[in-house]
């Protein structure tokens, strides 16, 4: 898969960046579908976040027909378990990974480094963050699943990473019942998890940021 890059955005407050916020978009969008979401963030005014908006490579998608779009892998049947093609998704993961490491080269802490994703993005932030060997800040997964949850590897430095899990009561594309699963199972593993749902569709709603705003910020504050 080519590297597609990604849109770096730099603190609101002018200042050098010392925390960093990963979001990674769903199927068919790429980095600028999130890119409106940053100014409307309630943060602090001397929070000092940068904010990386990978782009997901372009593939053949199967279950639509062999397009080809921005997605972090393929998914190759609709079903409820979405069976997806998990080489993929890990190469995604790892991908997110050297990115999140070149902002600790950068001098970030990594407890100060927080990954978030939406739909296919949150599948491959689950992989990402929790099998990530250095602490992060902590993980936002929104209306997704835990694509990997049955082959990860899991990292003993993110155990007591914050989860959050949000999803839409009347998801018609990844069913509410998929980000349920991810964050009970989340929980059996002994993760810090907590779980909001909001009467949307497959989308992020005004409410939502809101809470992300906050969230993120108390994640920011205890790091």
């Amino acid at each position: 898969m080519s590297n597609p890059g990604e849109l770096i955005i730099e603190p609101r407050n002018g200042k050098p960046a010392d925390a960093c916020f990963f979001i990674l978009h769903g199927l068919g969008a790429d980095g600028r579908d999130f890119e409106p979401l940053v100014p409307a963030l309630p943060l602090p005014a001397d929070a000092s976040v940068r904010v990386i908006l990978p782009h997901a490579p372009r593939m053949p998608v199967t279950v639509n027909g062999g397009m080809v779009m921005p997605a972090w892998y393929d998914i190759l049947e609709m079903s409820l378990d979405r069976r997806v093609d998990e080489p993929q998704l890990k190469t995604s993961a790892k991908r997110i990974q050297s990115l999140v490491q070149a902002q600790i080269d950068q001098g970030i802490d990594s407890r100060r480094i927080i990954l978030a994703g939406f739909s296919q993005g949150g599948a491959v932030a689950y992989e990402a963050a929790l099998s990530f060997e250095q602490p992060l800040g902590g993980l936002l997964a929104m209306s997704t699943y835990f694509a990997t949850a049955d082959s990860i590897t899991l990292a003993e430095t993110n155990r007591g990473l914050p989860i959050e899990v949000h999803h839409g009561n009347f998801d018609p594309v990844v069913p509410e019942a998929l980000g349920k699963a991810a964050y009970e199972k989340v929980l059996s593993l002994g993760y810090p998890a907590n779980y909001r749902s909001y009467p949307m569709a497959h989308a992020v709603c005004p409410q939502q940021v809101l809470d992300i705003g906050k969230w993120l910020g108390e994640r920011l504050e205890q790091s």
